[in-house]
């Protein structure tokens, strides 16, 4: 899919979900990383993650399309486009748009941990777990600020 056929497929879902055309530029923006889309204030225009589509799917690409929508009327017409606006989210309900997009297989791996380091009170016993080291020189337990002292690291995967 390229430029045009997108921006031709968000103005079908504008006109299908919404009633409403959309009068600006969509286009895929390479260097998105951590997000679906995004819906410029200033331009109105929407960028599109292409890595959504060539992993998730056409279905993940079109509710992202809807949910960037949804900030694009709305912000059009002067009602609150904001994720934490109450028109957003009943808007959002009704067309049935994703609040969030689903993460990418290639990030998944990188978020879990590789290892995971227990503390443990000197005093109460209290422990706790952390995937950073931290100084124990400078942090006390939270419960009854007795010296913690590093138990184990446990290695994963």
């Amino acid at each position: 899919m390229d430029d045009l056929e997108l921006q031709k497929l968000v103005e079908d879902i504008s006109l299908q979900s919404f009633g409403k055309p959309f009068r600006h530029k969509a286009f895929f923006n390479e260097r998105l990383r951590s997000t679906g889309g995004r819906y410029m204030l200033n331009t109105h225009n929407i960028e599109i993650n292409r890595k959504y589509l060539d992993q998730l799917g056409f279905e993940e690409l079109c509710g992202i399309i809807k949910h960037e929508l949804c900030h694009y009327h709305l912000h059009i017409e002067g009602r609150g486009y904001k994720h934490r606006d109450q028109d957003f989210r009943h808007l959002m309900k009704a067309v049935r748009a994703p609040r969030f997009c689903s993460p990418l297989p290639e990030r998944t791996k990188k978020a879990m941990p590789k290892r995971i380091i227990i503390y443990a009170c000197k005093d109460c016993g209290q422990l706790y777990e952390r995937k950073r080291s931290i100084n124990t020189q400078k942090y006390v337990c939270g419960k009854c600020k007795g010296r913690l002292e590093k138990i184990k690291e446990v290695k994963q995967g």
